[in-house]
């Protein structure tokens, strides 16, 4: 008899094992959800990134892409942020090279556009009327299409959204506020890249 027991324990717990690998391999080959494991990402919307930066970074990329699209010409200029915008720059003036430093305080706009209001100038020693000065910026120096210099208004607007970006990729300001540093802007990259 003790056979006979031993034999059914023997059975059942072969049986019980059996039964233990066979649940599990089912659960395992089970889907978790009804659902797909990779989420659905939407291909209709454009893709936004927010992005902040300083002073010191800005000035380096803004002067980096002034020189790489040539776009100082022949007369050279560079843009420094401080608490405000300066541009330094040389202009003619009975053949020869005077400096020049304009500075301008930065408004970032609702559509996410620049206005450069215009605060002080210095032209060598001499005191000229800044409308003058700007009209001369306007005509001697290679501005890109997207920069606006009105000299009766003594502002410059720069339409970032017209930046011509690789892929087109579009900029916006959302805050540009030199004095705490401040910087932000918002890339939008089209649906279509994806």
């Amino acid at each position: 008899m003790t056979n006979v027991k031993w034999k059914t324990l023997f059975i059942s717990l072969l049986a019980l094992n059996i039964l233990v690998i066979l649940f599990v391999t089912i659960l395992v080959n089970l889907p978790t959800k009804d659902k797909e494991l990779i989420p659905k990402v939407s291909h209709e919307e454009d893709i936004q990134f927010q992005i902040h930066t300083n002073r010191e970074d800005l000035t380096r990329l803004i002067n980096q892409y002034l020189d790489k699209e040539g776009l100082t010409g022949s007369i050279h200029y560079e843009v420094y942020l401080t608490d405000e915008v300066e541009l330094y720059g040389t202009m003619p003036f009975f053949n020869r090279e005077v400096e020049m430093k304009l500075t301008f305080e930065p408004i970032a706009q609702k559509n996410g556009d620049l206005i450069l209001k215009q605060k002080s100038i210095a032209v060598g020693k001499m005191n000229l009327p800044v409308s003058y000065v700007m009209n001369l910026i306007n005509e001697r120096y290679n501005m890109p299409e997207w920069v606006s210099i009105s000299p009766n208004d003594e502002s410059i607007y720069v339409s970032l959204q017209d930046m011509e970006l690789k892929s087109d990729i579009r900029v916006k300001a959302n805050e540009f506020d030199l004095e705490n540093d401040d910087i932000s802007f918002l890339l939008t990259i089209p649906s279509s890249l994806q």
